[in-house]
């Protein structure tokens, strides 16, 4: 081994073992202010890096949007405001480890990032990385020991996706001055005409050379980090350099939707034998993704019966009206009297790309005919007729 390499390994083993002392303490402390049953984090992470310029906060509504999230993105360089944050961000550097793992994972608690958060802005080290790595684990830890427990669908696994959006180093600068400038520009008309709120100035946008500085930094200490992910997480790189529209549509071409990796492994497995449509609705997603999880952790004998019945008495007539894309199914079985048992009906279809709806009709059926009055008395039977719509095959005509 060189000693180029011996050198590198080193540095790569001091930065776990510093992870490990870092992540120990902060989650030590954690546990102790929230309690163990307490702790308990978004099922899905979307961790947004790149350099500076390439659109992190210009594509971050667009990504939410494309996985169905709704909280506000967690802006990780927002989060460390404090004057000695500050001074070290001026002067185009990062404010270190310890700082950033502890105000995020308690940021992570909070209850309307449940079901997702999208992180920009971190991981941006190997340390970052590691303590993630260690948090991901403990997640992991924390579903196996609630799993069958009445708070199981507070800790589901986790679903990581890393995007990184990257750019060049001129684009990056060129991008970084552009924005320092435009926010003179309208800080001087708010300072002239009193209509307006003046806008904070980055000092890295008004310096070329603080500008790259920055770029720098990004590529020395965050990219090889970034990259690291790949070997771990689902892994999207987005070439940032167009125009937004392009950009929109490389994101969109890489967030494919993917139930192997947002389901609970269990819920996946019992889904998977029902096939996919031609495209999945993904509004409410998440939302959808959550219920089926509960189904499945709360109620799963149910689940396993209306899952059976979908591919048993369901999916032939289904499959028999591929070409139109509509088809009709008929039941009378009782489980559908359940109406937790209807609700998993659609979620399912939903989850698989169709779109359920059903009627309920109630028919009397004549049971005893009394014959000195001519009264005849009836019993009722539930009929539920389930109307599937889906994308039918696509046929050419001459």
């Amino acid at each position: 081994m060189s000693k180029t390499s011996i050198h590198s390994q080193n540095n790569v083993d001091l930065e776990i073992k510093d992870a490990l002392v870092i992540f120990k303490t902060v989650w030590s402390e954690l546990e102790e202010e929230v309690g163990h049953e307490h702790l308990r984090f978004p099922k899905e992470l979307i961790l947004l890096g790149g350099a500076p310029g390439s659109g992190k906060g210009t594509h971050t509504r667009f990504i939410m949007n494309a996985r169905g999230l709704t909280c506000p993105p967690i802006v990780v360089s927002d989060l460390l405001n404090t004057p000695e944050a500050q001074k070290i961000k001026d002067n185009g550097q990062m404010v270190g480890d310890t700082e950033v793992v502890a105000i995020l994972l308690r940021e992570l608690l909070k209850p309307e990032y449940a079901d997702g958060a999208l992180l920009d802005g971190f991981p941006r080290t190997r340390v970052q990385v590691e303590c993630l790595k260690m948090l991901v684990d403990k997640i992991d830890s924390l579903h196996d020991h609630y799993e069958n427990t009445p708070l199981a669908i507070h800790f589901r696994r986790p679903t990581i996706h890393a995007m990184v959006l990257f750019v060049g180093q001129q684009t990056s600068i060129d991008r970084q001055r552009k924005r320092g400038l435009e926010m003179e520009r309208h800080n001087q008309e708010v300072e002239e005409t009193g209509v307006g709120v003046l806008e904070p100035v980055r000092s890295t946008d008004l310096s070329p050379e603080k500008s790259a500085r920055r770029y720098q930094v990004f590529k020395e200490k965050t990219w090889d980090a970034l990259q690291s992910l790949k070997e771990i997480y689902h892994y999207h790189f987005i070439n940032a350099e167009g125009p937004v529209a392009e950009v929109e549509a490389n994101i969109l071409n890489e967030l494919q939707y993917q139930s192997s990796l947002e389901l609970e492994p269990s819920t996946f497995d019992l889904l998977a034998p029902i096939p996919l449509a031609e495209e999945i609705i993904v509004h409410a997603r998440q939302e959808l993704v959550r219920r089926l999880d509960s189904y499945q952790i709360e109620h799963r004998p149910m689940f396993i019966r209306v899952v059976d019945t979908i591919q048993e008495k369901f999916m032939p007539i289904i499959t028999r009206h591929a070409l139109s894309g509509r088809a009709a199914v008929n039941s009378e079985d009782r489980l559908f009297d359940e109406p937790l048992a209807l609700s998993m009906l659609i979620d399912i279809f939903s989850e698989r790309g169709f779109h359920a709806v059903i009627d309920k009709t109630i028919k009397e059926i004549p049971e005893r005919f009394d014959l000195e009055t001519g009264a005849i008395e009836y019993s009722q039977k539930a009929i539920y007729r389930i109307h599937i719509r889906f994308k039918g095959s696509e046929i050419r005509r001459g």
